[in-house]
């Protein structure tokens, strides 16, 4: 498991992609919290708060994860090599956690810049470091949990083709129907009456109530369990591919 996380994560970071999805990450977020008058401008918020960070990210993140993913098992496939990495002494689920830690590893590289955010908002407060901790600390905890499960969903949707345009575009899809779309099926009338268990299996819910600090394991189970769940059917499709 490991030397297939250390080949992905070489290849990444071999390779022009690496820079570009963080540089990407970067620029994006920096030119609407910074730069770009509009309501996320943490300069014309009025006081001290990253919020407009943990807003934008999800959304960032719905495409930047699948561009990072999209080729972990298509690109095996296109190239064949995939048949020889199943005859290896690994199982299978070994090849997935190796696949899926390189991507969760990639994305987290993406987040850890935005400690300078951090930094100068931090500065800017009056007094100096008067901002939310709890929320802010909460925020980065939600947003490890989600993009571990976009990544798990990426992962899952690069198995399911050798076209990488195909895994990305299918990642981008399921990521997006359980940041954003089960809070939709939600506000249906017709399912008004199980609104708060649909609104429960989505991850906005929940990252959300992560963002306001408060840390409950229940939300930290809910998007583990979506984790290992999208693992799980990484795992069934290679033994389909296998066969």
């Amino acid at each position: 498991m490991y030397a297939i996380f250390k080949r992905e994560l070489t290849a990444f970071f071999s390779s022009v992609s690496g820079a570009l999805v963080v540089s990407v990450f970067l620029l994006l977020t920096g030119l609407f919290l910074w730069v770009i008058p509009n309501d996320l401008n943490i300069l014309y918020g009025g006081y001290a708060t990253l919020e407009s960070l943990f807003y934008l990210a999800p959304w960032v993140y719905l495409f930047l994860v699948p561009a990072v993913t999209m080729r972990l098992f298509a690109d095996e496939k296109k190239m064949g090599t995939l048949d020889v990495l199943l005859t290896r002494p690994v199982s299978e689920m070994q090849i997935v956690l190796g696949k899926f830690l390189a991507g969760f590893v990639m994305v987290l590289l993406c987040l850890l810049p935005t400690f300078i955010y951090f930094y100068s908002v931090y500065q800017l407060g009056a007094p100096l470091g008067n901002m939310d901790m709890g929320g802010t600390w909460g925020s980065y905890i939600g947003l490890v949990f989600l993009s571990a499960v976009y990544v798990a969903v990426g992962v899952f949707a690069s198995s399911l083709s050798d076209n990488q345009i195909i895994a990305f575009m299918l990642a981008v899809f399921l990521s997006f129907m359980l940041y954003a779309g089960f809070d939709a099926l939600a506000d249906v009338p017709a399912l008004i009456s199980v609104r708060d268990g649909i609104n429960y299996i989505g991850i906005d819910s929940h990252y959300r109530s992560l963002s306001r600090g408060v840390v409950d394991s229940r939300d930290l189970i809910h998007l583990s369990s979506l984790v290992f769940f999208f693992l799980f059917l990484t795992k069934l499709s290679l033994l389909r591919y296998k066969r």
